[in-house]
């Protein structure tokens, strides 16, 4: 399998590599057979990819979204699950309860690469589209129009290579085409985008952070309708598995990503 990326949908190999690498581990936190079988295909080095505090940050997050989306389909169990910017993610084969819908959103080069990699499953559909566009909805809706259900939307890795505006643009797309919904999204904060130089991985890769927030309610604010719920930092995980993971949460707990929840 040939890889042609663009800059910020190379970034998806950060995550694929770590998890591939945290599967093989004997105490394993996550499992993703199918990220150990694309690295192997493509015969990657993954050095530059995964780093000490990137993997904990993305096994971390990996962790806590899980349960997150294990929650909403325990308490859904019919819900339609859209995974915007997809990349290499196999979340789908971690929570599905039978039921479930689920839709992997990403842009046209990723999807090409994705479809190399995933098999057809049943209950789950790519779109090529630029979230930034309202065309990848169609679909979505058209599964809606069958059934009326509940939706969460799945932003992860996604917010920091946008802008404020491109955010703002977003939300007002799935507000327009959805009359309620869930939104899980990955937050960082500004002074992880000031000194993104120093990313132990996303340097590796031509990417470029573009936004940061301190608190999800930046994010609820730049639309109206939009409610912020909640958030958790990924210190809250990361801090249970090993003395440098505590240590950086506790001198610098500012200084990592958090999971928000929003609804309309």
């Amino acid at each position: 399998m040939t890889l042609q990326l663009g800059d910020v949908q190379t970034t998806a190999l950060i995550p694929l590599a770590i998890k591939a690498n945290e599967t093989l581990r004997k105490k394993a936190r996550i499992k993703d057979d199918m990220a150990v079988k694309i690295i192997k295909h493509l015969n990657m080095d993954t050095t530059p990819f995964d780093k000490f505090m990137s993997h904990e940050g993305v096994i971390a997050r990996s962790v806590m979204l899980d349960k997150m989306v294990k929650d909403f389909v325990a308490q859904y169990p019919e819900s339609i699950i859209v995974n915007l910017g997809a990349g290499f993610d196999n979340r789908f084969a971690r929570v599905d309860n039978g039921k479930i819908s689920w839709f992997d959103v990403d842009l046209p080069d990723s999807i090409t690469a994705r479809k190399k990699a995933f098999e057809e499953r049943e209950r789950v559909t790519m779109i090529a589209g630029n979230i930034l566009e309202e065309e990848w909805c169609k679909p979505i809706k058209t599964e809606l129009i069958k059934k009326e259900r509940k939706i969460l939307f799945l932003a992860e890795g996604l917010f920091m290579y946008l802008t404020l505006t491109e955010i703002s643009k977003l939300l007002s797309i799935l507000k327009a085409n959805f009359t309620s919904g869930t939104l899980i999204a990955e937050q960082n904060n500004p002074l992880m985008v000031q000194n993104q130089k120093y990313h132990d991985t996303v340097k590796n890769t031509n990417a470029v952070f573009k936004s940061g927030t301190w608190s999800g309610q930046e994010i609820a604010d730049l639309y109206d309708g939009i409610s912020f719920i909640e958030e958790h930092s990924f210190n809250e995980e990361m801090k249970r598995h090993s003395f440098r993971g505590w240590l950086f949460a506790t001198l610098l707990p500012k200084m990592n990503d958090r999971w928000a929840k929003f609804e309309w």
